[in-house]
């Protein structure tokens, strides 16, 4: 599956495992998605300024530490290609979330015309990006909302490998659900894995039908080394 084009990979995901896995706690692993070379690849974007509309230093803005590069359009290749393709079995997903939560939203089959949507209500502006974590930096929790149009679920991409590259720096993400206290979740990735998960929030099936589960995610703060990252948000910005 590692040396398949990458429509295939993602065709060859087990779709009823993620599937379950985000309906029961809002996250779910793909595991070696990307190659070493496109992780590689996409991590040595990061210098090259023309592929980028804005960079961000989180320290200004009490996001936290380290600093992330929007891309801008065109996107390179493999961030188009992985953002096209993984639209479509998540459409599926966030349709019939919605339908669970009495939202009536309804999401497209192809990202193209989900892009024209966002654009006619007026975020026209990519939001893929890529993300640079040095020793002592750390994301706070946070929820990537750029607009009324919100697709309910992100993907991140892990581009190095912990303990070698790196050490701390681990992926968290949060749950509140109502009356209850927040739980926390730690997901283990490495180089090339690909963490699928809720932008906002989720359902949550309970007694009464199901309710809101609102999400946060972050980066704990790194012990050392260097963690690059790529992040694919399906929705645009304002």
């Amino acid at each position: 599956m590692k040396n398949a084009p990458l429509a295939q990979r993602i065709d060859q995901i087990d779709w009823q495992r993620v599937t379950a896995n985000l309906d029961s706690d809002g996250w779910a692993l793909a595991d070696q998605l990307l190659t070493a070379e496109e992780c590689d690849s996409l991590a040595a974007l990061y210098p090259q300024n023309e592929h980028f509309r804005s960079r961000v230093v989180m320290a200004n803005h009490n996001f936290g530490r380290g600093e992330y590069k929007y891309f801008a359009y065109p996107l390179p290749a493999l961030v188009a290609d992985l953002r096209t393709a993984l639209y479509r079995p998540l459409a599926a997903v966030a349709n019939r979330w919605n339908e669970y939560l009495s939202i009536d939203t309804r999401y497209p089959e192809e990202h193209g015309r989900y892009l024209e949507q966002c654009h006619r209500a007026g975020q026209s502006r990519p939001t893929p990006l890529l993300l640079q974590y040095g020793e002592g930096d750390f994301n706070c929790l946070h929820q990537d909302l750029y607009g009324e149009q919100v697709f309910p679920l992100q993907a991140a991409f892990l581009l190095c490998e912990p303990e070698m590259d790196f050490s701390g720096g681990e992926f968290v993400l949060t749950e509140q659900r109502p009356r209850m206290q927040s739980r926390a979740q730690v997901v283990p990735l490495r180089k090339g894995d690909a963490v699928i998960f809720a932008v906002h929030q989720r359902p949550q099936k309970g007694s009464r039908g199901y309710y809101r589960v609102n999400m946060r995610h972050g980066v704990s703060r790194l012990r050392g080394g260097r963690r690059p990252t790529a992040g694919i948000i399906f929705h645009d910005a304002t």
